[in-house]
């Protein structure tokens, strides 16, 4: 079988790599490139975005089934057209990934479904939103409603703060057209953590709790990112937690879609702030988080191609059953020296051979995962903002951290930093007990 995957990513890179380990005899092709993904997928030289062009090539080259990595070609239709085109494909539609690509939606529809959220207004201008952000004071939250590359979400401690976020989305512009509307809410105290579930329109099944961390400086200090590292499982929601969340969230939101006349299948991730008073949803993402996939997939012990070929209209997930692999996972990105601003490209990396062996997971329990890489004459160069995902599993937080910053270590570049406390939450956490 011909599988495509449509992204180019770390989380796609991950996504291939846990679906070639399960079916290590199909063919595996990828809509862009990257230093990792040339040694694991062919390139088909497409657009995400390209959705004419992709269904073309789905069906010239005969894909049993394709799974869409990122937002943009979800909001862009392209479940919808694979489809309507007979092809068995991973993903909510364009209505459903609404709930993704505009906040304002979103929070619309738990605030009338009475899905706990924090208390927000929606604005297309910016005196009433700087009246609103007033009346809520600070701490407040400003967001821009449409897809900001997990950039738009803006924390104001201050009213300068605020000011300078509501400029940024009415007057420079910054986030595009993602900045039509904006959504102004309240700031709710807690720990956050990230609850995925696939769901086929009917059956929800949910994955391990994890944790991003999306400030780009340690202790969660500096601008928010895409995400620099994640892990898994996040032990604040125990078991009995997460099935509460299930029935008073992921249940909820998927009657909400219904009511609203989307039959909703695929991926639904839930950022969660817990509160003192319980779970609030801060945002909700319709495909596998970027980093948090990276988190997780290693530690799945079950077929994912039956678990997403599941997770389609029809496709009976209540009859699946997820296995899980003993201990936790740890993923840091390693960001481009300047990531989320201005920074450079084409740098060397030096990756020590034995990192990206064949048998690295299995014998060393870390794998790399390339985000933004090429290779050129000169070998492995940076090519984004966040460059590497290097993960490692590990018997606890504890171990796996140790596998993942020891690999860093041994990764040389002038041109990468990360974090270096990605899990400390869950280190104090296993103090504290």
């Amino acid at each position: 079988m011909k599988i495509l995957v449509v992204g180019s990513g770390g989380r796609e890179h991950a996504l291939i790599w846990k679906l070639r380990r399960d079916h290590p005899d199909y063919e595996f092709l990828v809509t862009g490139r990257s230093g990792g993904l040339d040694d694991v997928a062919r390139c088909v030289e497409s657009s995400p975005t390209d959705i004419d062009g992709l269904v073309e090539t789905a069906q010239r080259e005969r894909v049993g089934f394709t799974v869409v990595g990122p937002e943009l070609p979800l909001a862009a239709g392209l479940v919808d057209a694979f489809r309507e085109a007979g092809l068995a494909v991973f993903g909510p539609t364009r209505a459903g990934a609404r709930l993704e690509s505009s906040k304002a939606y979103a929070k619309r529809l738990m605030q009338t479904h009475g899905i706990p959220t924090a208390r927000f207004e929606v604005f297309t201008a910016k005196g009433p939103a700087t009246a609103f952000a007033d009346e809520l004071g600070v701490p407040c939250v400003v967001k821009a409603s449409g897809l900001a590359a997990g950039k738009g979400a803006l924390v104001c401690t201050t009213t300068a703060e605020v000011a300078d976020a509501l400029a940024a989305c009415f007057d420079r512009r910054d986030f595009g057209a993602a900045g039509d509307e904006v959504v102004v809410e309240e700031f709710v105290a807690g720990e956050e953590a990230s609850m995925i579930a696939l769901t086929d329109g009917r059956d929800l099944l949910p994955l391990l709790p994890s944790q991003d961390h999306k400030r780009a400086a340690d202790g969660d200090q500096g601008p928010n990112t895409g995400g620099m590292g994640a892990y898994a499982p996040a032990t604040m929601l125990d078991a009995s937690q997460q099935a509460e969340i299930v029935e008073t969230v992921f249940r909820p939101i998927l009657a909400a879609l219904e009511a609203d006349g989307v039959a909703f299948s695929g991926c639904l991730y839930a950022g969660l702030m817990l509160t003192a008073t319980g779970p609030q949803v801060l945002e909700w993402n319709v495909r596998f988080g970027d980093p948090e996939a990276q988190a997780l997939l290693p530690l799945i012990d079950t077929d994912l191609l039956a678990l997403l070929m599941a997770a389609t209209p029809g496709g009976r997930l209540g009859e699946q059953e997820i296995g899980w692999r003993e201990g936790a996972c740890v993923t840091v990105v390693a960001a481009s020296v300047g990531y989320p601003s201005d920074h450079e490209t084409g740098v060397p990396i030096d990756i020590p051979p034995e990192l990206e062996a064949d048998n690295a997971f299995d014998r060393d329990g870390v794998v790399v995962f390339h985000a933004g890489t090429r290779r050129d004459a000169g070998g492995l160069i940076t090519a984004g903002g966040r460059v590497l995902n290097v993960t490692a599993v590990g018997a606890d937080v504890g171990a796996a951290r140790e596998r993942v910053y020891g690999a860093l270590a041994r990764i040389e570049s002038p041109a990468l930093r990360w974090r270096s406390d990605i899990g400390w939450r869950e280190l104090a956490r296993a103090l504290a007990e």
